[in-house]
């Protein structure tokens, strides 16, 4: 793919995510082990290799962000950015870096979820409904418009794939030859999913030769129309939801504040009278404090608040303290420049 476009004289803007690959085949942009090693990470936490690359995974998406700003950087540069990721489903789909990482792309660019599968591993009926029920998996968890490539058509055919998925009675019938109670399963199973091909975007490739890959594009750009009209609304929806609730959370915590700070004014200034400014909440003080005219400023001179604070000096020893801190900050604002 990535030499295919560099034909096209469209370099891509490539990322590998895979932390556990030997040797990378392709030049990257960006590689997940330049940043985290692998075996470190195996050695450190205790983990077998699963588990390895999935915190791999983690600690690299906690510095996404930053890839997030390479990928904007190169936005005229580079017309597709591919990203590899690790080839085991529960390593990328059902984790929680996967999650972040895909939801973060999807809700600034356009994204398309490519499922490879090998056809020359699923000509058995029972492995090709293995293979579907991954695609749909994923697909249920990204969200995103999706396409099937089936690679090493250089070995073997993809349209009998196709036909089992467009021709219910020809994949029953291959069904038949099998006689375990998996493919029992399988044939109900398909009825569930024959809503899922209607609407599956499937291509055939070879990796090897380079074949396919423009009718690959072809349901590539296809499925970036699917983004702009069904699922770029929802991001934008979800974002603005997300922003509307940081928002009341930040008026709720800033109101909650003041609320405290007022209340600890109040208590510092019980005594004060009603025509007296250093009564005002906090943020009032604030507001109003320069913009008084010389009327109002004498009527809030701080000798008034001296007076105050020598009939009441009987209080608390804590509360003189404040009330003396707080005479003495006002002393300073009242001295002319």
């Amino acid at each position: 793919l990535a030499a295919h476009l560099h034909g096209q004289r469209c370099p891509p803007y490539v990322i590998n995510l895979d932390p556990a690959v030997h040797d990378l085949p392709f030049p990257a942009n960006i590689d997940i082990r330049d940043t985290v090693k692998y075996k470190e990470v195996m050695k450190q936490y205790g983990l077998g290799p699963n588990g390895g690359i999935v915190t791999s995974l983690n600690l690299f998406a906690t510095r996404f962000d930053q890839v997030m700003k390479f990928i904007e950087k190169r936005q005229n540069a580079s017309k597709y950015v591919l990203i590899d990721t690790p080839g085991q489903i529960e390593v990328f789909t059902w984790s929680a870096s996967g999650t972040i990482i895909t939801e973060a792309l999807a809700s600034s660019f356009p994204s398309v979820v490519v499922y490879v599968m090998d056809t020359s591993r699923s000509t058995n009926p029972i492995t090709f409904m293995s293979n579907m029920l991954y695609a749909c998996s994923i697909l249920y968890k990204t969200k995103l418009p999706f396409v099937v490539v089936m690679n090493k058509t250089d070995i073997i055919d993809h349209s009998f794939a196709v036909e089992w998925m467009q021709d219910f009675e020809t994949f029953q019938d291959a069904l038949n030859q099998e006689t375990s109670y998996v493919s029992n399963l399988t044939r109900s199973m398909s009825l569930v999913l024959d809503e899922f091909y209607s609407s599956l975007k499937v291509v055939g490739v070879s990796a090897v030769l380079g074949t396919g890959l423009d009718d690959f594009f072809v349901q590539l750009s296809k499925a970036v129309d699917e983004y702009e009209r069904e699922y770029r609304p929802e991001y934008e929806r979800l974002r603005k939801t997300l922003e509307k609730a940081q928002n009341k959370q930040k008026r709720e915590q800033l109101e909650h504040l003041w609320k405290d700070m007022g209340s600890v004014c109040m208590q510092g200034n019980a005594f004060a009278g009603p025509d007296d400014a250093s009564g005002m909440g906090p943020s009032e003080l604030i507001l109003t404090r320069g913009m008084l005219d010389e009327e109002e400023e004498r009527e809030s001179d701080t000798d008034d608040i001296d007076h105050e604070v020598t009939e009441e000096s009987h209080e608390e020893p804590a509360f003189r303290n404040f009330m003396q801190e707080t005479r003495m900050k006002y002393q300073r604002m009242e001295q002319p420049e």
